[in-house]
Parts: C-alpha cells; sequence; structure tokens
C-alpha cells in the first residue's frame, strides 16, 4: 500500500512541475517558392520595445477578473483519469490574486494534487524575487531572431529563447510578438529545467488575446510524456475578462512596483 501510494505521489508531483513550467512556437519551414517578409526592426530594439510594453501595460492594469476553466486527461500508469474544475480569478495590481473554486468533477486525485497545487505555484510565481527572475527580460534571457510573419491580424516577430539560468519557472523555445503593440501573441517550447529524470518530455504552448488594451492568456496546453509510460494532457481556458486600467496615481505607484522586481512578463 505505502509502495502504490509513493507512486501516485511521484507521478503527481511530475505532472505539476510539467504543467508549472512555460513555452515557446514554430516557424514556418524552408519553401524555395515563399519569399518571407523583411522584418522592420532588428532583434534588439523588438526586445527593448517588448519590455517597455510589458512594463507600460503592468502599471496600467489596475484590476481584472476571468473565469478559468482547468481540465487534464492523464492515460498510463498507475490508472486512466481526467477530471474539470472551473475557478474564478481576481487580480489586485501589482501582484494580488484571488481564487474561488465554482465546480469541479473527475478525478478527486488530480484536483486536489494538480489542479489546486497550479494555483499555488502561481501564488508562488508572483512573489517579488521569483518575479524579477521570471520576468521575460535580457536579465534573464538571450533573444535571438528566428523570423518574422505577415498574418491577418498583422506582423509578427519570432524570436528564439534561450534562459541564462535553470529555472522551474523559465523556458526555451520561441515567441511570436506582435509588431504593433510589442506584446507576446504565443509561446511554445520546454521547460529550462527538466523536473525530475521520470519525465521524459515536455511540450507546452500558449496563445494570448487582446483585451481592450491588454493581451492576456487564452488558452495554455502542456503535453507531458513520462519515463516510466503514461501521457497527460493539460489544458486551461481562460474567458469572460473584465478589465479595469489604473488611475494615474495607480498607474505611477504600479510602475515604482514593477520598476523595483524588474518585471517584464507577457502576461499575468
Amino acid at each position: 500500500m505505502n509502495k502504490r501510494f509513493r507512486k501516485r505521489g511521484m507521478v503527481a508531483t511530475l505532472l505539476l512541475y510539467a504543467a508549472m513550467c512555460w513555452g515557446l512556437p514554430q516557424v514556418r519551414g524552408a519553401d524555395s517558392s515563399y519569399s518571407p517578409p523583411i522584418a522592420p526592426l532588428p532583434v534588439e530594439q523588438v526586445v527593448k520595445k517588448l519590455q517597455e510594453k510589458n512594463a507600460e501595460r503592468a502599471a496600467a492594469l489596475a484590476h481584472y477578473e476571468a473565469t478559468r476553466i482547468y481540465r487534464m486527461k492523464y492515460h498510463g500508469f498507475p490508472s486512466d483519469r481526467d477530471a474539470e474544475m472551473v475557478v474564478k480569478v481576481a487580480y489586485h495590481a501589482p501582484n494580488s490574486k484571488q481564487f474561488s473554486v465554482v465546480s469541479q468533477s473527475g478525478s478527486k486525485f488530480i484536483i486536489d494534487h494538480i489542479f489546486k497545487k497550479l494555483l499555488e505555484g502561481e501564488q508562488e510565481a508572483a512573489d517579488e524575487e521569483n518575479r524579477r527572475h521570471t520576468a521575460l527580460s535580457t536579465d534573464n534571457y538571450t533573444f535571438t531572431w528566428a523570423g518574422y510573419e505577415a498574418s491577418p491580424e498583422g506582423g509578427r516577430y519570432v524570436l528564439n529563447l534561450y534562459p541564462k539560468t535553470k529555472n522551474k519557472f523559465l523556458y526555451r523555445g520561441k515567441i511570436w510578438v506582435d509588431a504593433t503593440d510589442f506584446a507576446v501573441v504565443r509561446i511554445k517550447g520546454e521547460p529550462a529545467k527538466n523536473p525530475s529524470f521520470w519525465i521524459k518530455k515536455t511540450e507546452i504552448e500558449h496563445s494570448y488575446v487582446k483585451v481592450n488594451d491588454f493581451w492576456l492568456p487564452a488558452e495554455n496546453r502542456t503535453e507531458s510524456v513520462i519515463r516510466i509510460g503514461g501521457v497527460a494532457d493539460l489544458s486551461i481556458q481562460y474567458k469572460d475578462y473584465k478589465v479595469t486600467k489604473a488611475t494615474p496615481q495607480q498607474g505611477v505607484e504600479n510602475r515604482g512596483q514593477e520598476s523595483k522586481s524588474s518585471r517584464a512578463s507577457p502576461a499575468r
């Protein structure tokens, strides 16, 4: 019995760490008949504007409310299981979040050991010290050129990301940056630090949506392959955003907070 519980605990820990990490995107492959559009700016200026605009948006955001739908399907050892949990989230600048569970169904094991731990991990990541060490900035990442894409929604700079430290909240891969707002619209990749020998591979993809003047999460997807057998598919859907802008005075105060933590993350 103890051995069985230890195995269950190991699986829960592996899935949790895989889900807590962040990731990036893929670029169109070579095509002799395709001429890629010319990028207006070099990578150094894109990164500079990305950090500046992220700081401006963070300072201008006072409050938001949203609904999240967490879903997970796990197939493998020790047994197949799935679950869903609906959560209301309220954010208050500069780094306060409150969560309330609306409904939950399916595996109690996933709900208690994965979903609820993810909420706890999000609170941990919001700590000022963690924010500084996980910001999407040149302090934490090396950025290189990956391409430029034209789309119906506008131009997209594509940048490679290489983490400078092995932090569980950092990732390596690519990001797509909106050429007008200089906001991250998509990320895809893998954790900078493998959380355990028992995790063979983790792929992560996030997309963002523009709500008023802010780019906020739209959907997160994570697939983790466990070395001893098993695959976990986690998705988080974000909807029903209600956003409140900061007053000029609040904006000044928020900007001071952001400056202290050197934060430049793509979204909250």
